[in-house]
């Protein structure tokens, strides 16, 4: 069991012994904290101000850490906490990371929102391992301007309730605004650092932009705040005077909800199919939803559009807006549906084989 505590209670000690033990662990449990607890909704003040203190936290941190490593700060008992505080940058920007892979994946649920997720995901994990990188100026400010670019995406639309690819623009522009405010800040504290690593940080941050600008306009970064809670192809769907939704679903396995596979409309002569979708929207906020059906014509190699159904959403309801279209003639092959912003941003996707058959499959009823 000692090998397991720390040797000494020196601070070097103390911050390798909590890398390599204390860490991991914290990363699980605060992994499941943000999932379960505190970032259950992207448009509450808690998940606001859960991930705004981790911001900063981590200013603070990258204020108090280059004070000391320029010599402006040189009290004793500082100086020998220095070694902790890349690991309270660790934290902060863990926590960072943590929340933003958990409210982006929520909205990710279509293929091409994965290489974003996955790129938050891997500096999650990696950020494990970034400890001794914190203690270098460049790579604490494109961490810092990575992490406020991804919170002002979500927050502005939010705050101003409005939706749109301007609102990612004007979260752009902000961004730029305010790291160039603290690159100010931290010019007149410690000149000589930000004299030596202007041209460096201006680059990175640059990149950084060019990258989230790409991935933005290519529909590789989730349309946040808008989430899809639950999407389908049925036989029928059916709303009731209290609200509840009945739909026609085909009797599936009980175990087909936990592994992938292939999702199958039996179609017959006289059925119609249709997509139900649930998209969350925040609070105060109204827009309109698209339903793009898309038919793949094999001989050409293409999807084309067979038909484009909008309607409209009010946000607030934690299990999101529920909507509905049908289309009549459906025909046998690869079929998908698209659920999409008004500007074209892909929400989420309905992926669906029709079969034909003369008699109708068992149905189950699913409440919505």
């Amino acid at each position: 069991m000692r090998k397991y505590l720390p040797k000494s209670f020196e601070m070097e000690e103390l911050a390798a012994w909590y890398m390599r033990y204390i860490s991991p662990l914290a990363l699980i449990a605060g992994f499941f904290a943000d999932n379960l607890i505190l970032l259950r909704r992207v448009d509450v003040w808690t998940s606001h101000a859960l991930l705004f203190s981790y911001l900063v936290l981590a200013a603070l941190c990258i204020v108090v850490l280059n004070l000391i490593t320029t010599g402006r700060i040189r009290a004793p008992w500082v100086i020998k906490i220095t070694p902790l505080i890349p690991v309270v940058a660790q934290f902060a920007f863990g926590g960072l990371f943590s929340g933003y892979l958990s409210l982006y994946s929520r909205s990710a649920s279509f293929p091409l929102s994965w290489i974003f997720v996955l790129i938050v995901a891997a500096l999650l994990v990696g950020n494990e391992r970034f400890v001794r990188q914190y203690m270098k100026f460049s790579f604490q400010m494109s961490m810092f301007f990575a992490v406020l670019f991804s919170f002002l995406i979500f927050f502005l639309p939010v705050i101003f309730r409005s939706l749109g690819p301007w609102m990612f623009v004007a979260s752009g522009l902000v961004s730029l605004a305010l790291i160039a405010l603290f690159l100010h800040f931290i010019g007149y504290l410690m000149p000589e650092l930000l004299k030596r690593e202007r041209t460096r940080i201006a680059r990175i941050i640059a990149v950084i932009f060019v990258i989230f600008n790409i991935l933005f306009f290519s529909n590789a970064i989730p349309p946040l705040p808008l989430a899809l809670k639950a999407a389908g192809i049925y036989h029928s769907v059916e709303r009731t005077q209290d609200g509840v939704f009945h739909l026609g679903a085909e009797s599936q396995p009980w175990y087909w909800g936990y592994v992938p596979h292939e999702v199958v409309f039996h179609h017959t002569p006289d059925g119609i199919a249709y997509a139900y979708s649930a998209v969350f929207a925040p609070s105060g906020i109204s827009t309109v939803i698209l339903h793009e059906w898309q038919y793949y014509d094999a001989p050409v190699g293409e999807w084309l559009t067979k038909a484009t159904v909008r309607y409209p959403i009010i946000g607030g309801r934690d299990g999101g807006y529920r909507g509905y279209s049908f289309y009549k003639s459906v025909v046998e092959g690869k079929w998908r549906v698209n659920v999409i912003t008004q500007y074209g941003q892909l929400i989420g996707r309905i992926s669906f084989s029709v079969v034909d058959v003369d008699v109708p499959v068992a149905q189950t009823d699913v409440q919505n």
